[in-house]
């Protein structure tokens, strides 16, 4: 919209810009209220949010917890740094005697004639033929020596070439598969089936080897994932040789440390809803959501998961209240009650963890996550639910701002033509004036 010219105090020496400005401040109020609210709507949705976010982590920690495997953790001990070993699901406590026979070997051909780079080494024409699995593939360069270690580490060739300087300056060339294993071994020759560069000495490959018990077991990696039952190992060259004994026993120090982590995780989310929450009448200070309902109730839900619901107290297991309402892990009576009876400390934490899976009791880590996800959920849970209100009303608030927007441009039009019109008829009334006064004037002297 344009604006409307003034004409400021020409005639009444008033200054009628300042006095717009602070008429429609008066105006404005309205309008600046409005934004105030909607500055602290904004400030209480991001709050919100920050809290929905550590809600959720919350959740889907509690959800991690809520298995079987997490509760019955074993760990896998090697007497020899040469074989790594990790225990993971379904393997039984228990050692194992692992002898390494061989790491596996990657296919490689030292060719016998060395050359210059620019050399032309492909036989007759450009194209050599490379068979790898049995399958052959014509590789195509520019048939010098650099040409040909280009084309062959190009993508997808399964080879790598590379070649070493001699004294005299020339470069043999060297080809070896991408993978170890027996099923890398491949061929290189000319296009015609010949030998390139007077043939090739080779190193075959092969996989690596294993003895656990009357069995030889084989990788062609020397990685042995899912061979053995819930037991992985990765052997070195170091071990060829050499029988390794790997020790499968229980790990609760592991599960520990998950309780511990999500009781943090519980006190951390409470000590967020406090400030949120908190008031302090001697002050007049308050947080955002000062006697919000919905907030105090979330943290009374999840200071209260720590209670089943037959009564019984988890206070033996390690967790309990303190006086300040947040709860409190002590390992060492966790690890106690763990080693006496893993069974009915994981029933206690986890449902599923018992044998049967059908306990009718929910345990902690299931109520902690029931109370957070129904909080949190992205799609009907509490705090998503009050995120999605608050923007609704920022969005009625900007609305309605941007309606007083256009109000107070007219407004402003408005007062700006009426000191405008003010200016005039008092430019009017000042000419008539001196009009008058000089009439009569011209009177009085032709008297």
């Amino acid at each position: 919209m344009a604006g409307t010219t003034s004409i400021s105090g020409l005639v009444s020496g008033l200054d009628t810009n300042s006095i717009i400005t602070q008429l429609m401040s008066i105006e404005a109020q309205p309008q600046t209220d409005l934004k105030s609210r909607l500055s602290d709507h904004q400030t209480q949705v991001k709050a919100l949010q920050d809290l929905n976010s550590k809600i959720a982590a919350l959740a889907a920690q509690a959800g991690d917890l809520n298995n079987a495997t997490t509760w019955r953790p074993l760990k896998a001990t090697s007497s020899s740094t040469a074989v790594a070993a990790t225990a993971t699901t379904g393997t039984a406590a228990g050692s194992f005697d692992i002898t390494v026979v061989a790491t596996a070997v990657a296919h490689q051909l030292t060719f016998a004639s060395t050359a210059k780079p620019t050399d032309h080494v492909t036989g007759s024409t450009n194209d050599v033929t490379l068979t790898v699995g049995g399958t052959p593939r014509t590789i195509t360069s520019d048939g010098t020596l650099t040409g040909l270690v280009n084309a062959l580490n190009a993508a997808g060739t399964g080879v790598k070439a590379s070649t070493i300087t001699l004294d005299d300056g020339s470069k043999r060339l060297i080809v070896q598969a991408a993978s170890t294993g027996a099923s890398g071994a491949f061929t290189l020759t000319d296009a015609a089936g010949n030998d390139l560069l007077g043939g090739a000495s080779v190193r075959q490959g092969s996989d690596a080897a294993i003895t656990v018990g009357a069995d030889t077991l084989h990788s062609s990696t020397n990685a042995f994932t899912g061979q053995l039952p819930g037991l992985d190992l990765t052997i070195s060259a170091a071990a060829v040789g050499t029988t390794v004994q790997v020790d499968v026993a229980a790990d609760p120090d592991t599960v520990q440390n998950k309780v511990k982590g999500l009781v943090d995780s519980v006190n951390a989310a409470i000590s967020s809803i406090d400030a949120l929450t908190a008031s302090d009448p001697s002050t007049g200070t308050a947080g955002a959501f000062a006697g919000d309902v919905m907030l105090t109730s979330l943290r009374t839900s999840l200071l209260n998961a720590v209670y089943p619901s037959d009564g019984t107290s988890m206070a033996s297991m390690g967790i309990q209240t303190d006086r300040n309402g947040k709860l409190v892990f002590d390992p060492d009576a966790f690890t106690s009650a763990y080693n006496a009876d893993p069974s009915k400390v994981a029933a206690a934490f986890s449902s599923k963890a018992t044998p049967s899976g059908t306990s009718a009791v929910p345990g902690f880590v299931e109520r902690v996550y029931a109370v957070a996800n129904r909080a949190s959920d992205s799609t009907i849970g509490t705090l998503t639910s009050a995120i999605a209100g608050q923007n609704s009303t920022i969005k009625t608030l900007q609305d309605s701002i941007s309606d007083w927007d256009t109000r107070l441009a007219l407004r402003k039009d408005t007062l700006t033509q009426q000191f405008t019109a003010l200016e005039t008829a008092l430019s009017q009334m000042n000419s008539q004036s001196s009009w008058l006064s000089g009439q009569i004037s011209s009177l009085s002297s032709g008297s």
